[in-house]
């Protein structure tokens, strides 16, 4: 069992929290509410969530915890989720709806932070950053070569965007200081979403026939997974690279291996896996793969903010007042 952390605050709100958080988020859950927390950096059971949110009027959960509705029925007096991530699939929304209770999420704080990161992996790729630093780690180079790790420019080559929301967006701004021309697709209305004015909307297949670069900015939802499965990778340009920074189902992970192995690819940055925590032992196996353990988010300036925005989510509720950020 992980150990449960409690500071009595009576008088105040009881609320649970699944994992800690910045120290600024804490000390206001502290003072403003009778807080009770997982005291290890881990995942709890569902066994462990059920016992954290009995009684408990608020919920401030992660990605990684599964909300569904049997642990709902444990919590009767539930008020609000204020899930700490953009995305809220971890969470069943249609039953916390029917229940009364409120749902948030973290939306914009860590935008430039992810965008930053997808850029980071896209260069790793281009760059084949990865396999030279294994290279020199194993003690194998041996001094300067014109054959050596030769990788792509990025400069003046085709970005596209799956997904035009805020990431997307802040993704394509940094693309305009390499010169590259950007295209996108937005599921979410099957063109795309107004924004940045040098970037053309255009349907999907054109996108992954013509972009050297793809990068996913898509929820995870039943009709984004495996957005990108065999088929649609096999429409990719040949040696052209993916990055994902979204969530792991919407690519098929098998499909993505094969395509790599094969070359047809060149190379893949990923930071969420459709199994998380596991990633496919193809992947691991594959030198043209940049690989990183979701961290897309994490600078202490964007994990703060997201712990900051979660706590005025959950604090609002329960001082009767509207969320910032509300899902349902």
């Amino acid at each position: 069992m992980a150990e449960s952390l409690h500071t009595p605050n009576p008088g105040k709100p009881r609320v649970f929290l699944t994992r800690s958080l910045a120290r600024p988020a804490m000390d206001r859950l502290f003072a403003a509410t009778d807080l009770s927390y997982n005291g290890d950096d881990r995942v709890l059971s569902p066994a462990e969530l059920r016992q954290g949110i009995a009684g408990a009027v608020g919920l401030v959960s992660l990605l990684t915890d599964t909300i569904d509705a049997d642990l709902l029925d444990g919590a009767p007096g539930l008020k609000v989720i204020a899930n700490y991530a953009v995305g809220f699939n971890n969470i069943d929304v249609k039953a916390a709806k029917a229940r009364g209770i409120t749902v948030t999420n973290t939306p914009g704080v860590l935008t430039e932070a992810t965008a930053d990161f997808a850029w980071t992996l896209l260069m790793a790729c281009a760059r084949r950053l990865g396999e030279g630093e294994r290279l020199l780690r194993r003690g194998e180079f041996k001094g300067w070569g014109p054959a050596m790790l030769l990788g792509t420019d990025v400069y003046g080559k085709t970005l596209g965007l799956i997904g035009y929301g805020r990431i997307g967006r802040a993704l394509a701004k940094r693309a305009t200081g390499f010169d590259m021309r950007v295209i996108y697709h937005d599921p979410a209305d099957g063109a795309g979403a107004p924004g940045q004015t040098d970037a053309r909307a255009v349907c999907l297949d054109e996108l992954l026939h013509t972009a050297d670069f793809v990068s996913l900015h898509v929820p995870y939802l039943p009709s984004t997974h495996h957005l990108l499965n065999a088929e649609r990778l096999s429409r990719m340009k040949t040696g052209a690279y993916l990055i994902n920074t979204a969530r792991g189902p919407v690519v098929d992970e098998a499909a993505l291996v094969e395509a790599l192995a094969s070359g047809r690819l060149a190379g893949a940055g990923l930071d969420v896996y459709e199994r998380e925590p596991e990633v496919h032992p193809g992947l691991l196996a594959l030198e043209n793969a940049v690989l990183a353990p979701h961290i897309a988010s994490a600078t202490v300036e964007a994990r703060t903010a997201m712990a900051m925005l979660a706590v005025d989510n959950l604090l609002a509720v329960l001082e009767g007042r509207l969320p910032p950020t509300p899902v349902v």
